[in-house]
């Protein structure tokens, strides 16, 4: 087995019912739920939603203040008007836009928005990154 691979991204929330309700509304669908936490099930992985005193309780420090890191989420897509798409369907579903997408210097588009946690994503065309059929990234050779 690999070593370099993530199975679960855990984001802590204020509120797991607003959170969960954002994440539907891009098109997301719950693959289980329990009490204080959600779950997606995505590419090989899964995104799951706890609860931020929940989740500092599970972590072994009950009574730490969690927030939001220094990192970004991201998504890439196909195309720039798929980038525009996805944008607007996350401003319609509550998230709080940082960056509109537009052409950037490394010679991609992509655009930021922040989800009612202030979780902050990334929507991107990469012109480098050619996704898979599926959806999926695997990055290409250097040559």
């Amino acid at each position: 087995m690999t070593p370099q691979r993530v199975t679960l991204i855990t984001l802590g929330v204020a509120d797991l019912a607003r959170a969960r309700a954002f994440y539907e509304a891009l098109g997301w669908r719950a693959t289980r739920a329990f009490d204080g936490v959600v779950f997606f099930q995505m590419h090989g992985a899964v995104l799951g939603l706890f609860g931020l005193n929940d989740l500092a309780t599970d972590q072994g420090r009950p009574d730490a203040q969690l927030g939001t890191g220094a990192m970004t989420l991201a998504q890439n897509f196909a195309t720039e008007a798929d980038v525009d798409a996805a944008f607007a369907t996350a401003l319609k579903a509550g998230a709080k836009a940082l960056k509109a997408p537009q052409k950037v210097f490394w010679g991609g588009y992509s655009g930021y928005y922040a989800d009612p946690d202030g979780h902050v994503w990334e929507l991107a065309m990469n012109p480098f990154w050619p996704l898979n059929d599926d959806g999926s990234l695997t990055l290409p050779e250097e040559e």
